[in-house]
């Protein structure tokens, strides 16, 4: 129904069923706007809205749910979606919610962080680029920009394995501790004077992973 309500004011509409589906939308066609109910299978709209904001996709995101509490509002909010509207709704009121997102520009969030130095290095996010303390120029992963930009943009936070996996991995194959911890030695030899004490990427342990300036 809203589908149909959407297009009978001119709108082009993609649905999704679920939220992987939604998050794969998201990253191979290009929106003027998404609207995402937070109780969605298989991925919720929380998580394809937080993972979405880390992979740089800046499309405004509008929450539809009938979870209304303060909190999650707030918790939407947080994670980079632009308005909240909770059921039962008005449909003209999400049209001129719709209308108002579609006005505005994408905003410059943490999670659109193009470059960033580290130390004497630096990284450069649209080039997946990493430049070590040396001087030295070496190509990025996917995953290895993904979570240098999470631990960056967290700075001087200590973040949680399961984050990890579910904003970097995502709903893919998911990586054993080995495979973070070896990510977090690559990000030591590249970007410290002295990998074995690091001033920059430090292991929490039995917690996570934090980056401090």
């Amino acid at each position: 129904m809203l589908a149909l309500n959407l297009k009978s004011e001119g709108h082009k509409v993609v649905e999704a069923i679920n939220g992987v589906e939604a998050l794969e939308a998201l990253r191979s066609q290009r929106f003027g706007a998404a609207i995402l109910d937070v109780m969605m299978p298989e991925m919720d709209g929380f998580s394809v809205c937080r993972t979405a904001r880390l992979e740089g996709i800046e499309t405004p995101i509008l929450f539809l749910t009938a979870r209304n509490e303060g909190v999650d509002r707030v918790e939407g909010l947080r994670l980079g979606a632009n308005d909240y509207l909770g059921k039962p709704f008005m449909v003209e009121e999400l049209l001129l919610r719709l209308d108002r997102l579609l006005e505005q520009r994408p905003s410059d969030a943490w999670t659109q962080l193009e470059r960033s130095d580290i130390g004497k290095g630096k990284v450069d996010f649209v080039a997946f680029e990493a430049t070590s303390c040396q001087g030295t120029v070496r190509k990025l992963s996917k995953r290895e920009g993904m979570l240098l930009k999470l631990l960056i943009g967290r700075e001087g936070q200590v973040v949680s394995r399961e984050d990890i996996l579910q904003l970097v991995w995502g709903y893919d194959v998911l990586p054993s501790t080995r495979t973070i911890d070896n990510f977090i030695l690559a990000f030591r030899k590249t970007f410290e004077d002295d990998p074995k004490s690091p001033r920059h990427f430090h292991s929490v342990r039995g917690v996570g992973y934090k980056f401090t300036y």
